[in-house]
């Protein structure tokens, strides 16, 4: 099977180093075309795959992978849309791009999968959202399926539900580096050395991760282990409620989620 990168930026990159060090594809089956000299040097020198033209990939490509911004996918999808096999499975990474809207630029009937990972796939960890079309197979899905399991965690989900997954999921990384700084922030004040501080914040959110995933238990539950009766943490907890920490998180979540409808 070849597979095909249009667009190899950090998503891309962390994509085919999954897919390589998984050992579902060899070098010699990846390609991917990149818009700048620079960017082809770089996928040679750092994944070791060949670079082409968007329509060359397109046109050697089982599985076609559109990993370029939302701005540009209408713009690349009229060079390649004559190229690509009748055959292949289109797998677009951009948010609002509803399949519908994307068959349409295609102008024929293909396979054709709507993902939405996210940014910690570059370290293995990332969780991906999967909507397949109706002309997808059960055989085709389980094969995308298992392309991004090998950078992290995937699950297939409704289309309408694609935008809360950019919400909960694809964008929310920033949410959480937004935290750990600030975490650190607070511990600087505190006196503690940043580097130091952000170990101390990161270790922590990962193991409060970890918990919630392993364990099974609901976050509040999880929550009031650690909260004593007129301890330090429910002190901490209470603050965090005055200034609206949860009411922020659901009201960023909820904007999240219109603008990626609107794109």
């Amino acid at each position: 099977m070849k597979i095909g990168f249009i667009g190899c930026g950090n998503m891309g990159s962390a994509m085919i180093r999954g897919i390589l060090s998984s050992g579902l594809a060899a070098r010699e089956d990846i390609s991917a075309a990149a818009r700048t000299q620079e960017s082809q040097n770089r996928i040679r020198e750092e994944l070791g795959i060949g670079c082409a033209s968007n329509e060359e990939v397109a046109a050697s490509s089982d599985l076609l992978v559109l990993a370029v911004k939302p701005q540009v996918y209408e713009n690349v999808i009229s060079q390649i849309r004559t190229c690509v096999k009748d055959s292949v499975i289109i797998v677009s990474v951009a948010p609002g791009k509803s399949l519908a809207w994307l068959k349409d630029q295609f102008g024929r009937d293909l396979k054709i999968v709507r993902a939405m990972p996210n940014t910690p796939a570059i370290v293995g960890e990332g969780m991906s959202g999967l909507t397949p079309n109706e002309s997808v197979t059960g055989e085709d899905l389980a094969l995308v399926l298992r392309l991004f399991e090998s950078f992290g965690k995937a699950l297939s989900v409704p289309e309408h539900l694609l935008d809360v997954v950019t919400a909960v999921s694809g964008s929310s990384p920033a949410y959480v580096f937004l935290f750990l700084e600030a975490m650190a922030d607070g511990a600087v004040a505190l006196g503690m050395p940043r580097a130091q501080a952000l170990r101390f914040a990161a270790q922590a959110v990962l193991g409060s991760a970890k918990m919630l995933l392993e364990t099974g238990m609901h976050p509040g539950a999880l929550k009031d282990m650690v909260c004593s009766p007129g301890g330090t943490t429910i002190e901490a907890v209470r603050v965090l409620e005055e200034k609206g920490f949860r009411s922020s998180v659901i009201e960023a979540e909820l904007a999240c989620a219109r603008k990626a409808r609107g794109m």
